[in-house]
This record gives C-alpha cells, structure tokens and sequence, in this order.
C-alpha cells in the first residue's frame, strides 16, 4: 500500500501538463478530536492519491487542516468521501477564485502537534467556544460600526499586499505574536468594543475567537470562510466589496487578485507591485515582492551576493549550504536587510 508520493515535483507538473486536465484548487479546516492522527493520515493519503489529489494538510488530535487541489471532475467524489467522515460531513469547502493546473504538486498529508502553529496551551480554553461566526452581509454591516474594531490575524507579508479597509494590520511575522499585541491594544476595551477578526480561510480566527473570550472579551466575531469565502460572496450577492488588493495564499500560485488595486511596492526599487517571489538562490529562498524588471535585473535574486551565487556551478551552491538551515527563524519572509523598500 502506498502511503507516500514517488514522484518529484518535477515529474508531477511534467503529467499534469500532459493531461491538460482543469484542476479546482480548495480549502477547508475542521476541528476534531481525533484519536489517532497516523491512521487517519493514512487513511486520507490512500484515498486521496486515488482520487488524483495533490495539496498539503495537515492532521493533529485537534483536527484537519486541508489545502488542495483536485481534479474538476473528481470534485464531486471528494465532496463523497469527506461527508462520509462523521466529523466532516458538510464542511464548508473555500473554493479558490483563481485556479492553476500547479497550484500543488505533491500530495502531502502531515501528522503535526496543531494544525495552526498558534504556541498556545488548548487545555487552558474551550476551543469550541468560539466567536460569532460573520457572511459578508453581515460582515459589512459590522464593519461600519463605530464600535467596531477590524483586525487582520494574518502576518505581515500577507496583509502587505491585500487587506480590507480600515483594518488593523499587526506588523508580525507569526500568528502567535498577534494574539498578544491585540490583547494588549484592547484592553480596556473588553466589554465595549465588538471584535471582528478575518484571516486567509478562517481556521486561524476560529482558535483565536476562543482564545479572546476565554481572554474576557465579550464580543467577538469573525469572518467565515475567511477572505476566500467573502470574495466570492460578494461576487456572487453583488455586494461591496471593501477588501483591496490581493489575498495571499499558501501554495504555488502565492496569491488570488480580489480588487485592481495595487497597494505594495517592489522591495529592491519602490514600484507599484505586490507579486511575491522566492529568491532563487537556495541557500536564501527569501520570500519578497519583486517587480518583473527587478526579477529581469537580478535573476529573481534578492541581493547581488545571491545572484553571483546562482551563477555559480550546481555543486559549488551545494558545498556553499552545506551545514545550514534556514527557516524563518534565520530569513524572516520580507524582512532582509538586503531589501531596501521593505515594509
């Protein structure tokens, strides 16, 4: 029985460009208890693999978190198989509004301690009392409220390129350092004032709706199906729209455009951009906007230290990362020094 991916990435994107076949690219998250993660993973690598679905997720005690992408025409088996699981039978699936035939080109399904990296202890709170959950009717109405404060659970280079308007941005580089800043900021403010959060698809505000009220706040909300979900509401009831710019997401496409709007700039020379790029260089991989005559200019590079690396031979770049790890840690996504028009 196979229960891991024996094909590259490369080898992948190679069928899928043969097969020419539409592919939907999805999301959905759900918190469960779940006895035991491996066999469950296990369970859904199998099924899924057949069904020809690539993507990440992520399986913990405390549920599934799912990104993915599926054939058009198995959508419907996909939807079969979920509402044969007790626990996710009907959940709500955030349907991209833009598609790629690459969106994902493995299919990955991990056993993790969370499905959200949030650092926080479950066993202090309920998580299943969470906020008032919003659809963009109702999510417009409240906005417009003055005792309304809008926050935006996201990190830093997510909201950078898109985020709705008069929204509270947190400059932060992880789910967790948010929760505390917001605290700290609405304080005094725990009984007055209505809480209204939105994150990319909604799993992070669900855990931290909990998170407030088991913090004292009284009224808290937060926007269902996240920025995916109310896109596509708005399109579809021909509602306002006040979200702007581009919704950042998590797979290779990097981001949806919701609005024209073009509220970043390239980090190497100020232009009017929000296109996200890896540095090629991969002993950096920094994540930064960069303007296509920049990605021309420095061979998608974000330094000259990193293109001259690039031009060297392949086991010369190799011997060079021997030895290193980066993760955020070390390369914060937008955050290098070498980036003069960062945020």
């Amino acid at each position: 029985m196979q229960l891991y991916n024996t094909l590259s990435a490369i080898e992948r994107a190679t069928l899928l460009e043969q097969a020419g076949e539409d592919r939907l690219t999805l999301s959905f998250y759900q918190y469960a208890k779940i006895g035991n993660p491996e066999l469950f993973r296990n369970h859904l690598f199998v099924a899924w693999d057949d069904l020809q679905v690539l993507g990440r997720i992520y399986v913990a005690h405390e549920g599934i978190n799912a990104q993915l992408s599926v054939p058009a025409t198995r959508f419907n088996d996909l939807k079969d198989f979920l509402d044969g699981i007790c626990f996710l039978e009907n959940v709500r699936l955030n349907v991209a509004i833009e598609h790629d035939l690459k969106s994902f080109l493995k299919l990955k399904v991990k056993v993790r301690n969370k499905i959200v990296a949030d650092g926080l202890n479950d066993d202090t709170f309920d998580v299943r009392n969470k906020g008032v959950h919003l659809d963009a009717v109702g999510f417009n109405e409240l906005i417009e409220d003055p005792n309304t404060v809008l926050v935006d659970m996201r990190n830093h280079y997510e909201s950078e390129i898109g985020h709705f308007k008069n929204a509270v941005t947190p400059d932060v580089d992880t789910f967790r350092d948010s929760l505390d800043i917001i605290e700290e900021d609405l304080k005094d403010h725990k009984e007055d004032k209505k809480l209204v959060m939105y994150c990319t698809g909604g799993i992070r505000c669900e855990k931290a709706s909990a998170y407030y009220k088991h913090k004292g706040f009284k009224n808290v909300f937060q926007l269902e199906g996240g920025i995916i979900e109310y896109a596509r509401q708005v399109e579809n009831k021909g509602l306002e729209n006040k979200f702007i710019g581009k919704n950042f997401v998590f797979d290779h496409r990097r981001s949806e455009r919701i609005t024209e709007d073009v509220i970043a700039q390239c980090h190497q020379c100020g232009a009017a951009c929000d296109a996200h790029t890896n540095c090629d260089n991969e002993g950096c991989h920094l994540l930064f906007i960069q303007c296509e005559a920049c990605k021309k200019a420095m061979d998608s590079c974000c330094s000259k230290a990193c293109q001259e690396i690039v031009h060297l031979p392949f086991e010369e770049q190799k011997a060079l990362r021997a030895g290193t790890h980066n993760s955020n840690k070390i390369f914060k996504k937008g955050r290098s020094e070498k980036l003069r028009f960062k945020k």
